[in-house]
């Protein structure tokens, strides 16, 4: 227990304030479903990384249901440069040999998986792993990717175009924490991986959970109208305005926007874009009037 003796009155009050204004959103969060996707920076630094797992656990313990759902992009390229398996993009996807989606599924649901849920359950024995391919939860289709007018292959890449949310919802009525890797099984070829972009598979889980909010990480602030003009972040904008947008936007965050456009027309309350690289970001988003990063609304 602090001694009182110690603390700075004034402190101690400021305190108290920033708890007191987390209050509305304690009470229209409690017992809801928010889905955050991991990744990025967040993801390789090791505080950053630590100030992420804490921030998850606090949500567990103030009585919102938190679910993660993690990629790996940068873990899975180290592996593939240190193993001498060439890895190639096109139009923003990773184009993944057999020989690759071994590797992904190692790296992803063998050592990240673990490795936060570890970090997670450091708060308290919470967080479960599960993968894309357990008990049926996502159901994937191969795709390609159109460059130019001409479609390309992408190889063991998919879409998730099936989500039976029970067993995460076995978890979360267990009061678990469930993280989610995002690689789902072949429909069309059974016994096959898919290597599906994680920010399509937390938008397709939230819509399938009825969350109440969609968290998306990233490596930047949040969404320019006009890029790179840094005056130009919105913070706040209508499934309506983004649709009439996403022709003019960076490749590299058209994943992400059109996870937050899918997830708020599905039934998803409010979607948001954040810097994973801000520690403690998932909080300040979720418990603060102004947020941090761009956050969609249906309308």
């Amino acid at each position: 227990m602090t001694d009182l003796q110690d603390t700075d009155p004034g402190e101690a009050s400021a305190r108290a304030v920033t708890l007191i204004e987390s209050l509305p959103w304690l009470k229209r969060f409690r017992e809801q479903i928010v889905v955050v996707k991991y990744g990025g920076n967040a993801m390789v630094s090791e505080e950053l990384q630590d100030a992420f797992a804490a921030d998850i656990a606090y949500l567990r313990y103030v009585g919102v249901k938190p679910v993660v759902v993690h990629g790996g992009g940068p873990q899975i390229s180290s592996m593939l440069d240190r193993l001498e398996i060439p890895s190639e993009f096109k139009g923003g996807y990773r184009v993944t040999s057999t020989e690759a989606i071994s590797v992904v599924r190692m790296v992803l649901t063998g050592q990240i998986n673990p490795q936060l849920v570890s970090k997670i359950n450091a708060h308290g024995p919470v967080a479960t792993g599960l993968s894309g391919e357990d008990a049926g939860l996502f159901g994937g289709r191969r795709r390609g990717v159109v460059i130019e007018g001409v479609e390309h292959d992408l190889g063991r890449v998919g879409d998730v175009v099936e989500v039976d949310p029970q067993p995460v919802l076995d978890q979360l009525a267990a009061g678990r924490i469930p993280v989610v890797s995002s690689i789902a099984p072949d429909l069309d070829h059974p016994g096959h991986s898919l290597n599906v972009n994680a920010d399509a598979a937390a938008s397709a889980l939230a819509v399938a959970l009825g969350a109440a909010k969609l968290v998306v990480l990233t490596d930047v602030p949040g969404l320019y109208a006009d890029w790179p003009n840094r005056d130009s972040l919105v913070s706040h904008l209508t499934s309506t305005d983004l649709r009439a947008m996403m022709p003019r936007l960076e490749s590299g965050m058209i994943p992400k926007m059109s996870a937050c456009l899918e997830a708020v027309e599905g039934g998803v309350e409010t979607a948001a874009i954040i810097d994973g690289r801000v520690p403690h970001s998932v909080l300040v988003e979720i418990f603060t009037s102004k947020g941090i990063g761009t956050e969609v609304v249906l309308g």
